[in-house]
């Protein structure tokens, strides 16, 4: 006799994030999921930190969807460019993501992925940071704008693609958690996942 847990539904998996690099990343799990655009507002307070920052905007989107999908496991997800306790966003445009990579040329920079899981039914809210600190080169103009036209990377706080050709503005990454940079860390993820009451492997059914 099957155990009543064995039987009970899974609730549906939300990624709350319209990013493709969130959602390449939650595809790794190979578990079904829905992707709904949050509506939050993405302003910093006055004084902000990047940390603090990037909580507040994870678990903001994770609760945004959840109050639609209340049955729903939800994901909320944000990443902030920590320069010196100073926030660095998305640059949006090409004049913006040469300063900031002129900013950061030489420079330590934390890259600070904020997480939320929120099954709203069953109260369960959850938040995880986790911190990548990233040393760039010493750049030059003729490589920031060389790899900025190669690799457009405007959708990306910091304006670099670690995963791409990103990687050669670095010396070196450190981080408990490589999928972070990319926008979804997926360590936590699978942690705060299984606390939700999700299974991430189950036996295969005869």
């Amino acid at each position: 006799m099957l155990h009543p847990a064995a039987t009970a539904p899974r609730p549906p998996l939300i990624l709350g994030s319209t990013s493709r690099y969130r959602r390449e990343l939650l595809s790794r799990l190979r578990l079904p999921f829905e992707v709904v655009a949050p509506e939050v507002d993405e302003t910093p307070q006055p004084g902000e930190k990047p940390a603090h920052l990037a909580c507040r905007l994870a678990l903001a989107k994770a609760r945004a969807v959840a109050a639609l999908q209340p049955d729903a496991i939800v994901i909320g997800s944000d990443q902030v460019a920590d320069l010196n306790g100073r926030p660095l966003g998305k640059p949006g445009t090409h004049a913006r993501a040469t300063a900031q990579l002129r900013e950061m040329r030489g420079q330590t920079v934390l890259f600070q992925t904020a997480l939320s899981v929120v099954h709203a039914a069953a109260a369960f809210e959850e938040t995880a940071l986790v911190t990548v600190q990233v040393r760039f080169r010493m750049l030059d103009d003729a490589e920031i704008e060389a790899y900025l036209l190669a690799e457009q990377p405007y959708d990306c706080a910091g304006s670099a693609k670690s995963e791409g050709l990103g990687i050669v503005l670095l010396t070196s990454i450190t981080s408990d958690d490589p999928t972070a940079l990319i926008g979804l860390p997926l360590i936590e993820t699978c942690r705060l996942l299984r606390a939700a009451g999700l299974p991430l492997l189950t036996p295969a059914v005869p």
